[in-house]
């Protein structure tokens, strides 16, 4: 096991079999975070990126059975934001020092291709970077937001499992989900995508599976975070998946592609009070702070216990900023790019 470790530390390669053995063993779990972290190190460097996260509808026309703001859910307050909102919201994170805004939202058809070009116009004049988080769009669309300012774009693939994608996400094509990232890479975006960790159906082997598609497609950032099954989809009475598993899979795959960003993720810390510290020293280099302000940080209810949900933009700022410094590592104050290290053979 610990060659396995030490040869992925230093090749950055793996088969299947050798992730799906690393994922199985749990008693190197220790030396598989040390290794993460040293190649985090050498790769990306101490320095964290903030990302401000404004979560601007949680309007969705899609059905996807483990999310909270499914289409079918009765019981969620729906809202959308003003163009003004999104645009002073923008205006507010880069005062407080940020170099990069996440856009996301539901999928919500109300925000065409002539509102959101303006939108992202109007935030690049501030002279930030701009990622994207808005679901399944044409290739023409995706051109448009890249013309008008955005920089990067996240889309998760969930589960590389073709029949389980399918299952949990109705009238939704695994293979329509892939010709988006492909999409996406040929625009020169930086591409986002990941996966849920501990769906109902879902195996090891998948999980390796999924590490090995990030690493195919070259991805520049991959957020991991566990499902946390929500009171108010159909998923509800399912187990979850765990804390250890989705550090896990966060570390496999810093080992497999060195130089990209990874967040440590918002659900990480819901089910661990020291979840972003910990997953920051375990191979993550980012973190996605909300800077969406009042009620609607309750509203975007993607699963139940999210955190910081009371608190202000500033508040989180500071909190996230002081104890990211408590574990030595400084704030970047650079956009954020991945820089990369080895070109794809």
């Amino acid at each position: 096991m610990l060659d396995v470790i030490k040869k992925a530390e230093e090749t950055h390669s793996l088969n299947k079999d050798e992730l799906v053995l690393l994922l199985k063993e749990d008693k190197f779990d220790k030396e598989i975070f040390e290794a993460a972290d040293r190649v985090r190190k050498k790769y990306v460097g101490d320095e964290v990126h903030l990302r401000g996260l404004i979560e601007f509808s949680n309007i969705c026309k899609q059905n996807c059975l483990y999310c909270g703001l499914r289409r079918d859910n009765k019981n969620v307050e729906r809202y959308r934001l003003s163009e003004e909102q999104i645009i002073n919201f923008a205006k507010n994170a880069r005062n407080l020092g940020y170099r990069t805004v996440v856009l996301q939202s539901g999928e919500d058809d109300y925000f065409n291709v002539d509102r959101m070009t303006r939108i992202l116009r109007a935030i690049k004049e501030l002279d930030l970077a701009i990622t994207l988080s808005i679901g399944e769009k044409s290739y023409e669309e995706y051109k448009a937001y890249k013309e008008a300012g955005a920089n990067r774009y996240l889309l998760r693939i969930e589960t590389t499992d073709k029949g389980l994608y399918e299952k949990l996400d109705p009238n939704m094509s695994h293979e329509n989900r892939k010709r988006c990232l492909m999409d996406l890479k040929k625009l020169g975006y930086e591409v986002g995508t990941g996966c849920l960790v501990g769906l109902p159906g879902q195996t090891l082997e998948s999980l390796a599976d999924d590490i090995l598609f990030f690493k195919e497609i070259d991805a520049d950032m991959i957020g991991v975070g566990p499902f946390i099954p929500n009171p108010d989809t159909p998923l509800k009475d399912e187990k979850g998946g765990t804390f250890e598993l989705s550090l896990k899979v966060m570390a496999l795959t810093r080992l497999l592609l060195p130089d990209i960003n990874i967040p440590a993720t918002t659900a990480m810390e819901t089910l661990n009070k020291n979840g972003r510290l910990i997953a920051l020293q375990s191979g993550a280099n980012v973190v996605m702070p909300n800077v969406t302000e009042g009620e609607y940080r309750k509203l975007y209810a993607l699963y139940p216990g999210k955190i910081c949900v009371n608190d202000t933009p500033a508040h989180c700022f500071g909190c996230i900023s002081g104890k990211i410094n408590s574990i030595g590592r400084p704030i970047s104050k650079d956009y954020g790019y991945r820089k990369k290290i080895f070109e794809k053979a």
